[in-house]
């Protein structure tokens, strides 16, 4: 888990760059000939990638996020990871809805600054199985929040994720940002008693340490929320706490020391309906039920 480890912050100071990303191989296309002109491919418009929306908690990384359907007067929501709750890890198999809370979480604007305390009214979802999530319902609404500190919630992205997407991890525990590309995706993945399915692993530039749990995995071109942080394997070991192994569909482990991990959030959007709230039944929906 990526919980704040001892040792973490000597690790930031030590850590600087971080690891160099793979080289990318080009491809030649061939020059043009002499009576042939040949447009400059489009290029995608990159989002300006900051620390507007992010939030703090007391022991992780989160954010505050919206579906594409959210109405600005819904209660906002905030993402972060199952193994953040308050009240300790959830057990494999165990999912939690709509427990009260009041837990409260330091929002933070483009540069990092702590500008607001958000409160929660209840954990609206939380597991580790399958995924490892958590929603937060705040007692604020989108409209608030926009209206008093200018900041918009970030999207949840309503398409799963793809090979080669450049990224980008965003801590608001430690206002830190990583750069990286989705190296691929474990089938499942195993740390200790839980199971993940279909996880994002990040290239080895994604160096993330103890405190960047929770954080958003945003698309560096749409500037929407594909994933959320959640592991790496720290020591080389096979599939224990810290030490996370994939697992593919025929049973082969595979051992990653140093890579780092994140769940897919797409399957949160069919969940989430009128007022914010986290219906299991609706259609589409696929996240574990209790």
């Amino acid at each position: 888990m990526r919980k704040p480890l001892l040792g973490a912050l000597l690790a930031v100071l030590l850590l600087g760059a971080g690891a160099a990303p793979a080289m990318a191989t080009s491809h030649d296309a061939g020059a043009p000939t002499k009576t042939a002109r040949t447009a400059a491919p489009a290029q995608a418009k990159v989002q300006a990638v900051d620390f507007a929306g992010t939030v703090a908690l007391s022991n992780c990384s989160g954010s505050v996020v919206r579906t594409p359907s959210s109405q600005p007067s819904d209660p906002a929501l905030v993402l972060s990871n199952g193994h953040c709750l308050e009240s300790g890890m959830p057990t494999a198999g165990q999912v939690i809805v709509d427990r009260a809370s009041t837990r409260t979480f330091s929002l933070l604007n483009s540069s990092g600054t702590g500008v607001a305390t958000l409160r929660a009214s209840k954990i609206a979802y939380a597991t580790m199985t399958d995924t490892d999530v958590s929603l937060y319902q705040l007692t604020s609404t989108y409209a608030q929040i926009q209206s008093a500190y200018g900041i918009s919630a970030l999207e949840l992205n309503a398409t799963r994720p793809v090979q080669g997407t450049a990224i980008k991890v965003v801590s608001g525990y430690w206002k830190r940002i990583y750069s990286c590309d989705i190296d691929g995706f474990a089938y499942q993945l195993k740390e200790g008693s839980w199971t993940w399915k279909d996880s994002v692993r990040y290239t080895s530039a994604c160096n993330t340490i103890g405190g960047t749990s929770g954080s958003p995995v945003i698309d560096n071109t749409t500037g929407k929320v594909v994933a959320v942080n959640n592991t790496g394997n720290e020591d080389g070991a096979r599939c224990t706490v810290n030490n996370p192994c994939e697992v593919d569909e025929n049973g082969t482990v595979t051992v990653r020391q140093g890579i780092n991990y994140a769940q897919e959030t797409y399957g949160i959007v069919p969940c989430v309906g009128t007022g914010s709230k986290v219906d299991l039944t609706r259609t589409g929906c696929t996240l574990p039920r209790p």
